[in-house]
């Protein structure tokens, strides 16, 4: 029996073959790295949902487009008529802030303030981390604001939206003159940041802090540097934190941490060993929330983390939709910070347990509300 051979099934063939499909596997290859853009959270620019008519990156996931991403930041300037905003969420217990900045450099690709740029025209994607918007009016307002006679003292959190201490603020000082304000007024302030530049006003916060007059959290989210450098790119490294965290400790300004937000199969492992860390950093106090994708952000997060982490990305996404009864989203009040069901439960007795075992005893000193004077002059006695 005689068996017919092709001539094109010849060693020769085979390494024709193999070499065309190897070549174009480098090309594709090739094009995906060079459409990641490095150093940036988000890696497209979606669509605006308030806008008719709009230019944008139809396929986020296309390698047959280019989308320009310009190296530099652009700072638009605003100046808006009241500067602090009231929250009635039960979530956030009648919580006043101001907001120096909207965007933010930082970069973070769960953040939930990226959707709020859309209220300025722009993408909650690469524009919310390239277009930052500027209030240098916003310590005269926050003056003039308490000097009215309906104002109560109340905490004013630096900030609901996005980070006060963000790269611009070196340039254009916004945050350091607001606490300059509450103390001079005697108005309590609370802050939450990830960037080190906190350091620069600790001059400041060491008086509010003398008068019980403020409050530090900062945002801790994972001990792993490779995934801290993709999902917050443009931050301070955990070490860095945890150090400007035990500087100011030992300042003696009260410090604490969000650990937020915990993510399923990426960081909620991490939760015993943060609240180790940050205790040994001189923390009194640590809460946490877990990871919530709404409006724009859902899609974004799905990109990167494929994008980021392709071998987790189905089972991460199909836990952060168990955490949410199903989708990835949540605006129901109280549940859309911790949960629901077995994951979340999981979650909640992991931080309790930490924070029993090395935060036992501790909590942050109450604000001295008696220290407010509508004259600002109760510095001079």
């Amino acid at each position: 029996m005689k068996v017919f051979i092709s001539p094109f099934f010849t060693p020769i063939f085979f390494f024709q073959t193999f070499y065309t499909y190897f070549k174009y596997l480098l090309l594709i290859t090739s094009v995906m790295q060079q459409s990641y853009h490095s150093g940036r959270g988000a890696q497209s620019n979606p669509a605006n949902s308030f806008l008719d008519q709009q230019t944008v990156q139809e396929h986020i996931e296309g390698i047959d487009e280019e989308q320009y991403v310009s190296p530099h930041r652009q700072i638009i300037i605003d100046h808006p008529k009241k500067i602090i905003s009231k929250s009635d969420s039960p979530d956030l217990r009648m919580m006043y802030s101001v907001n120096p900045y909207q965007g933010c450099e930082h970069g973070c690709i769960y953040c939930y303030a990226r959707n709020s740029h859309e209220y300025w025209g722009f993408s909650a994607g690469l524009d919310f981390e390239q277009k930052i918007v500027a209030k240098p009016n916003a310590p005269k307002l926050l003056e003039q604001a308490f000097q009215r006679r309906s104002w109560r003292a109340v905490p004013i959190a630096l900030s609901g939206n996005t980070d006060c201490y963000q790269p611009v603020e070196r340039e254009l000082k916004i945050t350091q003159q607001l606490l300059q304000v509450c103390l001079k007024y005697g108005n309590p302030v609370g802050i939450i940041t990830k960037n080190r530049l906190i350091e620069r006003d600790l001059p400041i916060l060491k008086e509010l802090a003398a008068e019980q007059l403020v409050h530090v959290y900062f945002s801790i989210t994972t001990q792993n540097e490779e995934l801290r450098s993709k999902m917050e790119p443009r931050t301070a490294s955990i070490t860095k934190r945890l150090q400007t965290l035990e500087t100011l400790s030992e300042a003696g300004i009260p410090c604490g941490a969000m650990l937020a937000p915990i993510i399923p199969s990426l960081n909620d492992h991490e939760i015993p060993s943060l609240m180790r860390q940050i205790a040994d950093a001189g923390a009194l106090s640590a809460g946490y929330t877990v990871v919530r994708l709404n409006k724009a952000i859902g899609p974004l997060f799905k990109d990167w983390i494929a994008k980021n982490y392709p071998n987790e990305a189905s089972k991460v996404w199909n836990q952060i939709q168990e955490l949410h009864g199903g989708a990835v989203h949540d605006s129901m009040w109280g549940r859309r910070m911790v949960g629901e069901g077995p994951i979340s439960d999981h979650i909640t007795q992991l931080f309790k347990i930490a924070k029993r075992k090395y935060l036992y005893g501790r909590e942050m000193p109450p604000y001295d509300l008696s220290r407010f004077s509508r004259s600002g002059s109760y510095r001079l006695f």
